[in-house]
């Protein structure tokens, strides 16, 4: 019992720092996964490269017909940047 008590206390000190990486990891994913495909015409399995080292648990999938890629983070976050005319590619507003 006092091991999951301290697991329990141990998980929720770090949780703020984990989601926020996860987040922001789930963000630039999608935003560099975007530019790469819509913008630059790659195609998406190609644009992992342009990642940062570290990024391995981000997971793209794409939707053609709105030209936009989400980004997930497995069960924290998942983040989705849309190609606009005229802007690029444009996160969603953030899911805290």
């Amino acid at each position: 019992m006092l091991v999951l008590a301290i697991f329990v206390g141990a998980g929720a000190f770090i949780w703020p720092q984990l989601h926020g990486y996860a987040v922001t990891g789930a963000a630039y994913g999608a935003r560099v996964a975007c530019s790469c495909r819509f913008v630059g015409g790659r195609a998406l399995g190609d644009c992992r490269k342009d990642f940062e080292p570290g990024m391995d648990l981000i997971t793209l999938t794409e939707d053609t017909a709105a030209r936009s890629v989400t980004a997930r983070f497995p069960l924290i976050a998942r983040q989705t940047a849309t190609y606009r005319d005229g802007w690029g590619c444009v996160l969603e507003t953030w899911r805290n």
